[in-house]
C-alpha cells in the first residue's frame, strides 16, 4: 500500500496500557472495567439465570451499566472538549443526547410501558434532532474543512448530501423490513445486551494496530460484539445499535469536513455493521452458523467500505496526492483499513462460531420471530 495512507506516528498504540496523560489514563481505567463488567454479566448470567433472584441481578447490573457507559462517554466528551477537539456548539447538544439515551434507558428499565416508550422517544428524537441541527449549523459554516487545511469548495456538498440520504433512507428500509417480524421491540433484555455490546466494541476500539491520517483505524476485532448483537437480536435492532457506535466513535476520535460526511462516516458507516445479522434473520444456511456469521459479515464490511468510499471521493478529494484519480485515492485509503479490520472479526468470528458451546450459548439468546 502507498506510504501515504498510512499514518506511522499512530501505529500500534495499546491504549489498555497507556497512562502517559490523564485522558490516556481514563482510556485504559475504561477498558479494563468494561472487560471486568463483562466476565461479571457473564458469571452472574451462568450462575443465577435458573434461579428467581436473576430477575433482580439483572436489573442492577443493566442500571450500573448504563451508567457506566454515559460516565466513560461524557468523561471522554469532556477531554475533547478540554483538548479543543470538539467545539461548543457540538460539545453541549451531544452531551444532552448522551444523557438523554442515559436516562431513556433508565426509564425503559425501571418501568416499560407504552407510556414510559413515548417519553423516551421523544426525549431522544428531540435530542437527536438538536444535535443533527448544530451539527449541520457547524460544518455548513466551512470552519471544519478549514481547520483540516482545505477549502469548504473542495467539499461537493450536493453529492455528499444526496448519497447521505440516499444511505440513511436505504438502511432505515433494510432494518425495517428484515425487522417485520419482529413484534418484541426494544425489551430490557435487547437494551441490556446493547449496552454490553456496545461498551465492548468501544473498549475494543482502543486497541489499534494501525490508524490512518484523516481518520480509521485497524482494531482487534471491534467490531465483533455489535456484529454478534445483531445475530442475536436481529438485523432492526442490530442496525439500529451499529449507529449508536457511529456517533460514540465521532465521539472518540473525530475527523469531520462536512455534515453529511459525519453521516457516511459514522451513524450511517458503522449502522452497516448491523447487516451483520443478515442471514440469521431471513433463516438461510441454519445448519451452518459460521457461514450465516461469514456471509453477514461481508454483507456488513462492504455496506461499510461503501459508506467511507463515498464520503472520500466527495468530501476528501482534495487530500489526493496530485495526478491521482480521487476515486483510486478513495478506494485505496479505505480499503487499507476497512479490510484489515473486518479480516480480523471474521478471523476471531469464525474460531468462535466454530465452538459448539459458543453456538448453543447463541441460540439460547437468540431472539426467534
Amino acid at each position: 500500500m502507498a506510504s501515504f495512507l498510512i499514518s506511522a506516528e499512530d501505529s500500534l498504540i495499546w491504549y489498555p496500557i497507556l497512562f502517559d496523560t490523564p485522558h490516556n489514563a481514563v482510556r485504559a481505567v475504561a477498558i479494563w472495567l468494561t472487560v471486568l463488567i463483562v466476565i461479571g454479566y457473564v458469571v452472574a448470567y451462568s450462575l443465577l439465570k435458573n434461579r428467581p433472584e436473576w430477575e433482580k441481578v439483572k436489573k442492577f447490573l443493566f442500571v450500573g451499566i448504563i451508567g457506566f457507559f454515559a460516565a466513560v462517554a461524557v468523561t471522554l466528551l469532556i477531554f475533547n472538549f478540554l483538548e479543543d477537539g470538539i467545539v461548543p456548539i457540538l460539545f453541549y447538544p451531544i452531551l444532552v443526547l448522551i444523557l438523554a439515551l442515559s436516562a431513556s434507558g433508565l426509564m425503559l428499565s425501571f418501568k416499560k410501558n407504552k407510556t414510559t416508550g413515548i417519553i423516551a422517544a421523544i426525549l431522544v428524537g428531540l435530542a437527536i434532532l438538536a444535535t443533527l441541527i448544530c451539527i449541520g449549523v457547524h460544518f455548513a459554516s466551512g470552519k471544519a474543512a478549514e481547520a483540516n487545511w482545505i477549502t469548504n469548495d473542495a467539499v461537493r456538498s450536493l453529492w455528499l448530501y444526496v448519497f447521505a440520504a440516499l444511505a440513511i433512507a436505504a438502511l432505515i428500509f433494510t432494518a425495517l423490513y428484515l425487522g417485520r417480524k419482529d413484534k418484541t421491540g426494544f425489551t430490557t433484555r435487547s437494551i441490556a445486551y446493547a449496552a454490553i455490546s456496545l461498551a465492548l466494541s468501544f473498549a475494543l476500539s482502543y486497541l489499534r494496530v494501525l490508524k490512518m491520517p484523516q481518520g480509521g483505524a485497524i482494531t482487534i476485532a471491534s467490531l465483533l460484539p455489535i456484529m454478534i448483537y445483531s445475530i442475536v437480536f436481529g438485523v432492526k435492532k442490530g442496525v439500529f445499535a451499529g449507529m449508536i457506535y457511529g456517533f460514540l466513535q465521532a465521539i472518540q476520535d473525530p475527523y469531520i469536513l462536512h455534515p453529511a460526511q459525519f453521516v457516511l462516516d459514522y451513524p450511517a458507516a458503522f449502522a452497516c455493521i448491523g447487516l451483520a445479522g443478515l442471514f440469521t434473520t431471513l433463516g438461510v444456511l441454519k445448519d451452518s452458523p459460521r457461514l450465516q456469521f461469514l456471509f453477514g459479515a461481508l454483507v456488513a464490511g462492504v455496506g461499510r467500505f461503501l459508506m467511507h468510499f463515498l464520503s472520500g471521493i466527495f468530501a476528501f478529494g482534495a487530500f489526493a496526492p496530485e495526478g491521482m484519480n480521487v476515486a483510486l485515492y478513495s478506494l485505496s485509503y479505505q480499503a487499507a483499513f476497512v479490510f484489515p479490520d473486518l479480516a480480523i472479526c471474521i478471523f476471531v468470528g469464525i474460531l468462535l462460531f466454530s465452538s459448539k458451546s459458543f453456538v448453543m450459548l447463541i441460540k439460547r439468546a437468540q431472539v426467534t420471530y
